[in-house]
């Protein structure tokens, strides 16, 4: 059923409803004010024909009775409609005229009551009796008036508010359904706008329009909101599987090489069994180091899809000297042979990722690490971290061989390596990935005091005047190698 039927016809039933209940509680009131009106005539009456009323009884006390009928005359063309009996105080009745009980026992005995209500033969009177006294003699006055009057009226009120209800159903209806018709047509428009709709348009297809009514401009802003999340999360779904096809493609890639070693020594250690001790050893190391090798290539792909597919939710602010020391820490302990040697402020507030910026410090220290050694010593790793305005600098120098100028940019590509170099040749892509996921850069020169190399990042503070959202890049694709630092 349409909503326009539905309140038409709740109107068609509500409304005479709310007449009869209106009718329900005005007719008591109503009937109060007609008896209110007709005891006031009652009372006016009774002031009028009071004069006639004492002359006449005067009059019989006296015993003249021409002056006696002239008052009873006088005394009827006072009363008109109304009904009139005097009674002396003898019960002689000096007066009986208009409309009153066959009865005079149940008139009421005691004046100075007010109005009474007297019923016979399914006939009623409103009744009001005073008392006289005029000239020494006492008697009383009745004024009557049929008590049927204000019933009458209360009855046509009553039938003029059924009539009222019974011709407000119809007309209540069709009105209703005529304003619920106009006050619903922006649904309508906006339900076939939304049935219209083509899915591959996405939400700006769906601009929501002003229509002056509150309700369907916030159904139609909510729809549009509700489309655009729709289209996020269509394109978030998309690039997740860009990814996993990506870590596919480059896992199936990458691994092909040391799979195929491990294949053949596995063969060579099959077939020669009584293989002597030297050369078994041999095998088995390049065995290890082919597993290594895959342990950490699928290790680096993990944490690059991680970081393509990561959401702003995770990013909160951090403390960037905190996790340099515990970064430093963490690769003392994996490169014991290295020297590390740190110079960090007392705090340096950054809006970031926590697991990103970990990976992102452990491989920059890892690599200064193992390319920061030459032949005869170990690396020495200078880790400093200084803030500037705006802005938290981090530089990691090395001892080694440094980058030549014509590499530097490429060191941070994927899968680039030494050919002496133990790693997956993602360790750098992954500190690229994660400086351009915070809003940052990371570049390679030389080390400015000795021989070597430096790598320095650079990263946004966190500032207190300015909230601390920010929007991730809007493309990632670094497991294919599209994203540059």
């Amino acid at each position: 059923m349409k909503l326009s039927t539905r309140i038409a016809l709740g109107a068609a039933v509500l409304v005479p409803l709310l007449v009869a209940a209106a009718g329900a509680l005005l007719l008591p009131l109503v009937g109060t004010d007609l008896h209110r009106r007709q005891d006031d005539r009652l009372n006016a009456r009774a002031a009028a024909v009071l004069p006639n009323a004492k002359a006449l009884l005067a009059a019989d006390s006296r015993g003249r009775p021409k002056v006696e009928q002239n008052q009873q005359r006088k005394l009827m063309d006072a009363a008109l409609d109304a009904g009139v009996r005097v009674v002396a105080a003898d019960g002689t009745v000096l007066l009986a005229a208009g409309s009153q009980p066959d009865d005079p026992s149940r008139l009421p005995a005691a004046p100075g009551g007010g109005p009474v209500t007297v019923r016979q033969n399914g006939s009623s009177w409103r009744v009001l009796a005073v008392k006289l006294d005029s000239g020494g003699a006492a008697g009383t006055l009745w004024v009557l008036a049929p008590a049927g009057e204000p019933a009458a009226e209360l009855r046509a009120v009553r039938r003029r508010v059924l009539l009222v209800a019974l011709v407000a159903a119809p007309l209540s209806g069709l009105v209703a359904f005529g304003l619920a018709e106009r006050a619903t047509l922006p649904l309508r428009r906006l339900g076939r706008r939304a049935a219209a709709l083509d899915p591959g348009a996405g939400h700006p297809a769906f601009a929501a329009a002003r229509t002056g009514t509150a309700e369907v401009d916030e159904l139609s802003g909510a729809l549009a909101l509700l489309l655009s999340r729709y289209d996020e999360q269509a394109a978030r779904t998309a690039q997740a599987l860009d990814t996993a096809r990506s870590f596919s493609s480059a896992a199936s890639h990458e691994l092909r090489t040391p799979l195929m070693s491990l294949r053949t020594n596995l063969d060579v250690l099959a077939a020669h069994p009584d293989l002597p001790t030297g050369e078994r050893a041999e095998v088995v190391a390049e065995l290890q180091q082919d597993h290594a090798r895959m342990l950490d290539l699928l290790s680096a792909l993990s944490a690059l899809a991680r970081g393509d597919l990561v959401e702003l939710s995770a990013f909160g602010p951090l403390d960037l000297a905190e996790l340099v020391d515990a970064a430093v820490a963490e690769a003392a302990r994996r490169h014991p042979d290295a020297v590390y040697r740190t110079e960090l402020p007392a705090e340096a507030r950054v809006f970031g990722w926590d697991a990103g910026l970990r990976i992102l410090l452990a491989n920059l220290l890892g690599n200064a690490a193992v390319h920061g050694r030459t032949a005869d010593r170990p690396a020495e790793v200078d880790v400093r971290l200084r803030v500037e305005p705006g802005i938290a600098r981090l530089t990691v120098d090395d001892t080694g061989p440094g980058v030549p100028p014509a590499e530097r940019a490429a060191v941070f590509h994927r899968f680039h390596r030494r050919p002496d170099s133990p790693g997956s040749g993602l360790g750098l892509t992954l500190v690229a990935q994660q400086a351009a996921l915070h809003r940052g850069s990371v570049t390679a020169a030389d080390r400015p005091d000795r021989p070597g190399c430096r790598l320095e990042l650079v990263l946004p503070l966190l500032r207190p005047d300015t909230p601390a959202a920010t929007r991730l890049p809007a493309t990632r694709d670094w497991l294919n190698g599209e994203e540059r630092p």
